[in-house]
């Protein structure tokens, strides 16, 4: 019988993987399943799978004939996405507990590299870049989004002019490298793909909003106290934390009581390129 003839799903065990991806990840990862090119009986390479997406999605969606690689260096998110794997029945996926900038696959072995937002938050992004154009075969597919470095720019625009009224320059001059090494220029980052052999094809910008109630509500939810806020704290001397953190919650509580709420911009783009 045909697997899916047999849906044997116990609704028990489904509510442990049934979240298919963080709200954060998913206006990024429609964006990047739109545009890869489905092909039967191909190698393809998932960067910075976290808990499993785009990593099964695209396993399932090329389907058994191919083989999908994916590679992240967090133990426990490893651990759920062979629970996903196990439970769905995929069979396809080859998980590599790793970093991208040593990736343990042959040259020219690949054909499909994604990331959804991954590669911008490695170590050393041109180190990475030099592995995908190794281990690509030519006229291989890179396609990834990442998120630009206006990102948030009504947080960041409102924490610089606090460092500047406490005369705190060094941590201004933080901030911005923070930001730059996080979310490098998008001339930056297609210099280093073009330097590796890689042709844009398309690059698709677009952009969704973190909106909140105040800005209490904001540096309290999960997803920014996981995320952003310990990248925050290490810019601050020790002994000004809190105090900066109360002026930054007090300013976007007065804002939001004028503006109706708290708007955080998230421009992305989705670049989409061939390996020459």
């Amino acid at each position: 019988m045909k697997k899916y003839l047999n849906n044997d799903f116990d609704q028990n065990k489904l509510i442990d993987v049934f979240d298919e991806l963080p709200l954060w990840s998913a206006p990024f990862g429609l964006k990047l399943l739109d545009h890869i090119n489905y092909k039967s009986n191909i190698s393809a390479l998932d960067i910075g799978f976290g808990a499993g997406f785009p990593l099964t999605e695209i396993a399932m969606r090329l389907g058994n004939n191919s083989t999908v690689y994916g590679i992240d260096p967090w133990k426990e998110a490893i651990e759920r996405t062979h629970k996903k794997l196990d439970y769905y029945g995929i069979t396809n996926v080859k998980i590599i507990e790793g970093v991208a900038e040593n990736i343990p696959l042959d040259s020219n072995s690949i054909d499909l590299i994604t990331s959804n937002n991954g590669i911008n938050n490695v170590e050393d992004i041109e180190q990475v870049i030099a592995e995908c154009s190794r281990i690509m075969k030519r006229g291989g597919q890179f396609i990834q989004t990442m998120n630009l470095d206006k990102s948030m720019f009504e947080f960041y625009t409102e924490l610089e002019k606090i460092f500047s009224e406490l005369g705190m320059n060094d941590e201004i001059n933080r901030l911005h490298k923070h930001i730059a090494l996080k979310r490098p220029p998008i001339d930056k980052f297609l210099k280093i793909l073009s330097k590796n052999g890689f042709i844009v094809k398309d690059l698709e910008h677009d952009q969704f909003n973190y909106q909140f109630t105040d800005g209490t509500a904001m540096l309290n939810h999960y997803f920014i106290r996981l995320a952003f806020i310990d990248s925050w704290i290490k810019l601050i001397p020790t002994d000004r934390v809190e105090l900066v953190f109360d002026m930054i919650e007090s300013r976007l509580n007065e804002q939001a009581k004028i503006l109706g709420g708290i708007k955080l911009s998230i421009p992305y783009v989705m670049i989409n390129a061939i390996k020459q």
